[in-house]
């Protein structure tokens, strides 16, 4: 596996842990860290000065989607690894 790849999955597993932790401490609900990945999900989407296949639009959105089902996942109390997290995109997609 390409390396950045596992880089990128390790950073992806970090955020979401550190979204969980900032919900624990009630700095943000899991509502407003939802809605901040939805507006960062909308201005990728929303970018015209680039024209991006499909594939790669959805690489670009498929750290985002990862922390909302993280999100989600946390709020039923559940965990799950990142390959059930990617098996969901890719279901998702």
């Amino acid at each position: 596996m390409n390396t950045a790849n596992l880089q990128l999955k390790g950073l992806i597993m970090a955020m979401a842990s550190i979204c969980d932790a900032i919900v624990e401490k009630e700095l943000l609900t899991r509502g407003e860290i939802d809605t901040a990945l939805a507006k960062a999900q909308k201005a990728i989407q929303e970018d015209d000065d680039h024209e991006l296949s499909g594939a790669n639009l959805a690489a670009i959105l498929f750290p985002i989607r990862v922390l909302q089902l993280a999100g989600q996942s946390g709020t039923k109390g559940e965990g799950a690894t990142f390959s059930d997290y990617a098996k969901l995109v890719g279901k998702l997609s």
